[in-house]
């Protein structure tokens, strides 16, 4: 069993669904944490509330500056390590509706898709956070606290 001292971090997400349902998601491959699908977002800067965290990340990641983080669906940690320090992250996950578009910037090497409910739910590789298809699916009426998963 892995005994690390983790330093914790703070990051916000957001999970943006066209109108017709298709959710927008990256999918990264990197050494530490392998591939993932996950909404944009990052860690949230000194100072700096989640919802501007959503907003700069959306800005930084996408160029998008036209959507809100919307209601706050799920919080959850998890273990990684990020940038060779083991880390315990603890994520905020907005939901919020959007156009079906593509991303006015793209980061290089990371790929970025419209996926369907269907498609989401039958991914087959890691999602951040896990379960998102079955929150989106049955929205609750107040933030979900996943807990710390692996």
């Amino acid at each position: 069993m892995e005994n690390l001292a983790r330093t914790p971090r703070h990051a916000a997400r957001v999970v943006i669904v066209s109108p017709a349902g298709s959710v927008f998601l990256f999918r990264e491959n990197n050494v530490e944490v392998g591939i993932h699908w996950l909404p944009p977002g990052g860690g949230i800067d000194p100072g700096e509330s989640p919802e501007e965290c959503v907003r700069r990340e959306l800005r930084e990641e996408t160029g998008w500056t036209d959507l809100d983080p919307g209601r706050l669906l799920c919080t959850w940690e998890h273990d990684f390590t990020h940038q060779g320090i083991p880390v315990r992250q603890h994520e905020h996950i907005y939901v919020t509706t959007g156009p079906h578009r593509e991303p006015v910037l793209e980061e290089p090497g990371i790929h970025w898709q419209w996926l369907s409910p269907q498609r989401l739910a039958a991914l087959g590789e890691p999602l951040w956070p896990p379960r998102l298809p079955d929150l989106l699916a049955n929205a609750p009426a107040e933030p979900v606290h996943l807990g710390l998963l692996a």
